[in-house]
């Protein structure tokens, strides 16, 4: 049984050898349970799991939980990377992604969206042990790009020495490394000088040429892919969301859905930047699907990309 993904967003596949050897819908609530005794044995006795199958009840449940979620990510809205000593590791994509170490930040969640800083330190002081560690920063060699000596230090040491360095804020030069649960992947358009943000759930093609599936392969396994990163949607609301080239500014192209889910987000970033009407200028699969189109929609728009320093 293969499960990849985070808070709503679940890819699960059961091999015919599973089925063949007698596993049952139930079997999900026994491993459930099984492992919420594992991970958190220390802070409960007993736990029982229930699964829904009704559309109805799952959508309610589902706008439960997403509540949760913002308040959760709510809660590290005045936090800064500044103000803290410390970051956390996030190692639980190492059993199909060996070469990668999450590092996340009070201002960058964890790529596959499940885990921030508060996560990460809570998640220690339940397991010491286990796969998030605090990680010192260290002394400052980049604060523009977000890097520091202490923090590459433990990310080539835990990424059995493949990974020297990584700039946190760049997009461009030494990209952080990717897993495979990253909820959105964003890439660089050359001819646009901005980025497109296709999310998990989009299943048609995308300005790069590439669908998400082709995406992810590209970027993650561990592989340090300039030019891309996997990241988390609350990532984008971040003030150093590839700050060091530029920041959001740069965003051309986002697939429809993960557009309208996150417009109260851009059209905070163009609150911000002092770009009216920001949130239009970004283009989705109903006005461009090929780079091409992309540009001459932007044009179109006057999108503060164009007027920006050249990426490359």
């Amino acid at each position: 049984v293969f499960h990849m993904g985070q808070r709503d967003i679940n890819w699960v596949r059961i091999s015919k050898e599973a089925k063949q050897k007698g596993f049952k819908f139930k079997h999900f609530g026994s491993i459930l349970h099984a492992k919420m005794h594992g991970e958190y044995g220390k802070i409960f006795d007993k736990v029982q799991i229930k699964i829904y199958t009704r559309e109805k009840e799952i959508l309610e449940l589902i706008d439960i939980a997403r509540n949760v979620y913002h308040q959760r990510d709510a809660r590290l809205a005045d936090m800064t990377d500044e103000a803290v000593d410390t970051f956390y590791s996030c190692a639980l994509c190492q059993s199909f992604a060996p070469n990668h170490v999450c590092i996340i930040t009070p201002e960058r969640s964890g790529l596959c969206g499940a885990y921030n800083w508060l996560d990460g330190k809570a998640a220690y002081q339940i397991n010491p042990t286990g796969p998030n560690q605090p990680v010192i920063k260290g002394k400052v060699i980049d604060a523009v790009k977000g890097q520091w000596e202490e923090i590459n230090e433990f990310v080539f040491a835990n990424s059995h020495k493949s990974l020297e360095f990584f700039n946190a804020y760049s997009i461009i030069e030494h990209p952080m490394t990717s897993c495979g649960c990253f909820e959105c992947i964003s890439c660089v358009l050359p001819s646009t000088n901005g980025i497109m943000t296709v999310y998990r759930n989009c299943a048609g093609m995308t300005p790069s040429g590439m669908k998400f599936s082709t995406l992810a392969g590209t970027v993650g396994g561990g592989a340090q892919t300039p030019g891309f990163i996997g990241h988390s949607k609350q990532y984008i609301a971040s003030k150093k969301f590839i700050s060091a080239d530029g920041g959001a500014k740069r965003l051309v192209w986002m697939d429809r859905d993960l557009k309208e889910e996150i417009e109260p987000i851009l059209r905070e970033i163009g609150k911000q930047e002092g770009i009216e009407n920001f949130y239009d200028m970004i283009a989705d699969e109903t006005v461009a699907v090929t780079e091409e189109e992309v540009l001459e929609y932007i044009t179109k728009m006057n999108h503060p990309a164009l007027s920006m320093p050249p990426l490359f």
